[in-house]
């Protein structure tokens, strides 16, 4: 257990530092008036107090990715437990951070609105359709998971079939989707959080102690190899940083960083709502794949259709460690986790889209097509991922690789921001070229994208690297003092 004890204080003591430092570098204004105060309309506009916008931050990018990537994670073995802080600490914490604070400083603009102020109109263009479609893919994601993970382990229902089960579930949390995707965020949002809260934090500690109590033992790093410990061959690069996206970086969060940005009372309350909110996220992460790897034999999962489906590993690790009604808390929790992250996702779309199209969110009606149109696409493409036998599993690998692209533009957005206002912009610039690699080799090699061997695909994503740091580098240099960058 050494090595998971080590993950935790770089976690901790990490963010503790690195907090500290992004938050000098950024200096929030006590005084300033945020967006949420100066544009207060009642819808999206409405200022919470900081505890408030931490908790629905927390829920907002804390979906099943922090609980389902971890358990996959972990079977790279304990090297997980180095990764995931040190890529909290400095991506991740340090990404929701900056796309948050950049919003409040322009009026709560959303991330399109951002990449096309910073990157330029060429680069908005592909970026809003890219992220409108990821927006997308997340709402269907947790729509079909938290109603599997439901239906399976509180009713002991097949989710293997379109059952009137599974149908039913599927409704009532796309019903609520489409509630919190019309009414004012302090309405519902604001409302129920607090009770999924609870919830989730009683889950996540829950699997924490758990690890003690039951005295499982842990692989250390030093028991094992770095690389090659995966059952089935799988390259820790890129696999281990697409597969564990959600507790370590995750470009789904910048969009959910700027909905709160909407919110926030003052620019104080950043480095609480986004920085320490995503490393809660990270600590979420490590208790889960310390969990996978204490409660399940990895070799007995290996090989077992378990390790094909990180779902149904939720139910037996929560009931191994806490026992039935303990365990039936703890799946709640990551049933929680995941519906309040596809209610915000798909507020997001909404939100992305009325922009994009220069809808007048004021007008209910207007609100009211545009959700109906919305949820139409995501139910046509919830049934083809259900009844389809390999849709969700083709659905699943677009999402966590469009996941990870989306961060890319996040973070050569905030490059650019912190390059014109004479800040150390290499922060942003370090991060964004590592990720620019992964999503590179993935793509390069996956079936789902070009299929080359893994030889061509480093060498060619190591060419992409350089030419996205060199193209950033060039592109803030060469803008002028006058534009109205903030």
């Amino acid at each position: 257990m050494i090595t998971f004890i080590i993950g935790l204080v770089i976690l901790f003591v990490g963010a503790a530092i690195y907090g500290s430092i992004c938050e000098r570098i950024m200096k929030p204004n006590p005084s300033a008036k945020t967006a949420a105060v100066k544009l207060k309309d009642g819808v999206d506009y409405v200022p919470m107090n900081k505890w408030k916008n931490c908790l629905i931050e927390l829920l907002n990018i804390a979906g099943t990715g922090p609980v389902l990537g971890p358990i996959q994670g972990i079977l790279f073995g304990p090297i997980a437990f180095i990764t995931i802080p040190i890529g909290c600490v400095i991506g991740g914490a340090f990404h929701d951070y900056m796309s948050g604070m950049i919003s409040i400083r322009n009026n709560g603009e959303q991330m399109p609105a951002l990449v096309r102020r910073f990157l330029g109109g060429g680069v908005y263009k592909i970026y809003n359709v890219f992220v409108c479609f990821l927006m997308l893919l997340v709402g269907v994601v947790f729509i079909y998971t938290p109603g599997d993970l439901f239906v399976a382990q509180i009713l002991g229902g097949d989710v293997f079939t379109l059952s009137a089960e599974v149908v039913t579930v599927y409704g009532v949390i796309l019903f609520y989707y489409l509630l919190a995707t019309l009414l004012p965020i302090d309405k519902i949002i604001g409302r129920v959080y607090p009770i999924f809260g609870f919830i989730l934090l009683m889950s996540a500690v829950g699997i924490f102690f758990g690890l003690f109590i039951r005295d499982y033992p842990l692989l250390e790093i030093w028991d094992t190899g770095l690389f090659d410990v995966h059952p089935f061959g799988e390259h820790f690069i890129p696999i281990f940083f697409i597969t564990v996206a959600c507790g370590i970086t995750s470009g789904f969060h910048s969009t959910q960083a700027t909905i709160i940005a909407r919110s926030v009372e003052n620019e104080t309350h950043g480095r609480l709502i986004y920085y320490n909110t995503m490393i809660a996220e990270g600590f979420i992460a490590m208790s889960w794949a310390s969990a996978a790897m204490g409660a399940l034999d990895l070799a007995m999962v290996a090989n077992s259709d378990l390790v094909k489906i990180p779902a149904a590993v939720v139910g037996v690790i929560a009931k191994n460690m806490l026992g039935d009604i303990g365990g039936m808390v703890a799946v709640l929790g990551v049933i929680v986790l995941a519906i309040t992250s596809g209610d915000t996702a798909l507020r997001s779309l909404r939100l992305m889209l009325a922009d994009a199209l220069h809808i007048d969110n004021k007008k209910k009606s207007n609100v009211l097509i545009l959700a109906l149109i919305i949820f139409s696409i995501v139910a046509g493409v919830l049934y083809i991922a259900k009844t389809d036998a390999s849709g969700f599993a083709l659905l699943w690998r677009y999402f966590s690789w469009a996941n990870e692209t989306i961060a890319v533009f996040a973070f050569a957005m905030i490059a650019v921001y912190m390059m014109k206002n004479n800040m150390p912009y290499i922060m942003a610039l370090v991060p964004g070229t590592f990720y620019m690699y992964i999503v590179s080799t993935y793509i390069l090699h996956a079936p789902i994208g070009f299929g080359l061997s893994w030889t061509f695909s480093y060498i060619l994503a190591a060419v992409c690297a350089a030419a996205y740091a060199t193209a950033i580098i060039k592109f803030g240099k060469s803008l002028t003092s006058s534009q109205n960058l903030r």
